[in-house]
């Protein structure tokens, strides 16, 4: 059986990649230090090939005493947030993201010099891609594009960095990933959100698709939303991503390659905030009103998914209305039991 270090384990998106690794046949160690959303149950946590390290990624020693016997390492762990994080920690997500990939790739180092790790997997970002002015983004583009503007998106750019520096100079076998848009449940308020308030209702975790969510389930008439409703995203499932970045770990031609990974399907603002409406309200009329956007609020972000597919076989197939069917329940649940 093969063992897979995944970092950021108890993380949004990596407790969806742990759930599909568990189910491949996978040993996985999870190491998560509970800085975003604090201890948090998670599903699989009594599956008898996952063990939990409460950890910090940053710390090097602990890292390469664990990938010592590991065979594959997901570097996921990170200090990440809704667009309201840019703002409130601009030099944080710098500075403890830089400390935590610095951290990683030594101790995969040293792993892979000792034998036994065969790869890292990086979890990029879709935001490399903020200052593109052409679209689809492809794999290569960040490099030919201005570097992003916010500091998070910058970091993820620098994760990439690392990455091809690694292999380049010790050899260290790499994959990329850019997720983009998770959408999916799990996600409570993070501990240092810096709440703001968005007409009559402060938002939980200032990602779109749960905040717009539980403004209509609080009553929010007429709906807030940030902009002109006109930016375009690409909302793919969190189960899908984990798909795609596990078929990524195994694919033999991924070796050193890098990977969008997202639905196809583009989707401005006020279509979902009109989805999410009438799935709740049904034919009741939208009103909406226009805040003032985050200086960070990227206008497009549309990826080309042809590589994925091409290479991997890879396609995100779950459609955005049964996103909302999954996630508007456990939205409700959450307002209900005051987890946001």
């Amino acid at each position: 059986m093969q063992k897979i270090l995944v970092t950021g384990s108890a993380g949004f998106i990596g407790g969806y990649l742990a759930e599909e690794l568990l189910s491949r046949g996978y040993s996985v160690v999870g190491v998560d230090n509970f800085s975003k959303y604090g201890q948090v149950r998670k599903s699989y946590d009594d599956h008898p090939n996952y063990r939990l390290v409460e950890g910090d990624a940053r710390d090097t020693d602990l890292m390469t005493s664990l990938l010592s016997d590991c065979d594959h390492f997901v570097a996921g762990a990170a200090m990440i947030g809704g667009i309201s994080y840019f703002h409130a920690y601009a030099y944080d997500l710098l500075a403890t993201n830089e400390r935590i990939i610095a951290a990683s790739c030594d101790a995969a180092i040293a792993a892979h010099r000792a034998g036994r790790l065969k790869k890292v997997t990086y979890m990029s970002s879709s935001m490399v891609f903020e200052s593109a002015e052409a679209w689809p983004s492809y794999e290569g583009q960040e490099r030919e594009c201005p570097p992003p503007l916010s500091s998070y998106g910058f970091q993820k750019l620098a994760v990439e960095y690392f990455a091809r520096a690694a292999y380049d100079q010790y050899k260290l076998p790499f994959t990329i990933v850019r997720p983009f848009n998770c959408v999916g449940i799990g996600e409570s308020r993070a501990l240092g959100d810096e709440e703001i308030m968005s007409g009559n209702v402060k938002l939980a975790m200032s990602h779109v698709v749960p905040d717009l969510v539980q403004k209509v389930l609080k009553g929010q008439d007429p709906l807030h939303i940030l902009g002109d409703g006109s930016q375009v995203r690409h909302y793919t499932y969190g189960g899908d991503l984990a798909r795609g970045i596990a078929d990524a770990i195994e694919h033999p031609d991924a070796l050193n390659e890098d990977f969008n990974l997202s639905t196809a399907q583009s989707t401005t603002v006020l279509e979902l905030a009109t989805a999410i409406w009438q799935k709740i309200k049904g034919d009741a009329p939208l009103r909406v009103v226009h805040d003032e956007p985050f200086e960070y609020d990227v206008q497009r972000r549309v990826p080309s998914t042809d590589k994925a597919k091409r290479i991997l076989g890879f396609e995100a197939t779950t459609s955005l209305s049964a996103m909302l069917d999954e996630v508007i329940p456990w939205i409700r649940q959450a307002v209900k039991d005051g987890i946001i």
